[in-house]
């Protein structure tokens, strides 16, 4: 592992954590590691919920299949055309804030939080659920649940890196994976939204 990516490596994804609550000061860190995110034509087609009651904590784990992680912190990361600059958040705010989510977790595991991401967007049931619960409106879309809080489990640094997955100069079409091919299980996933 390379030293001057181990801020990065550092994050894994946590699921146990203190009860003690976050500070401010460092949701408003994450915050700003979010909003810090490039996005297509500097659109910044974003805007979050920031939950600490417990007893919207508790709905939004009831709602969630995968995400009955007891944290003191959730926030949701929200695709918002409606508060883009420009034009381009109708086609590229999934992407736009994904990269604001990848902030979100880097800058935790940095100042001594724990974060897992769980899904919502594009199923359709959860986006529901979501927005009933938070009293988001239609032409604004839950993306994800971020569970932060101080981790009571460690997990040390680590690489998924895999050299087999990196085509130089041109796709190798000829290499053998061992695995069913990725967008059968999308088309699966997909389906069952």
């Amino acid at each position: 592992m390379a030293d001057n990516i181990d801020f990065i490596l550092k994050r894994r994804s946590i699921r146990i954590f203190e009860a003690r609550p976050v500070e401010e000061g460092k949701i408003t860190t994450l915050l700003q590691a979010g909003m810090a995110a490039p996005s297509a034509m500097n659109s910044q087609p974003w805007e979050f919920v920031v939950v600490t009651e417990e007893s919207i904590l508790q709905r939004l784990r009831a709602a969630m299949e995968y995400g009955k992680m007891v944290a003191p912190l959730v926030i949701v990361p929200l695709g918002s055309p409606k508060v883009a600059s420009n034009f381009s958040a109708e086609t590229f705010w999934v992407q736009d804030c994904v990269a604001a989510v990848e902030n979100i977790l880097i800058a935790a595991a940095n100042i001594d939080l724990g974060a897992v991401w769980v899904g919502v967007y594009p199923r359709q049931r959860r986006m529901a659920a979501v927005r009933e619960i938070l009293n988001i409106p239609a032409d604004t879309f839950p993306l994800c649940l971020l569970h932060i809080g101080y981790p009571a489990e460690q997990k040390p640094p680590h690489t998924k890196y895999k050299p087999q997955r990196v085509h130089w100069q041109l796709y190798e079409s000829t290499r053998r994976y061992t695995k069913k091919p990725i967008h059968h299980m999308i088309d699966k996933i997909i389906k069952k939204a």
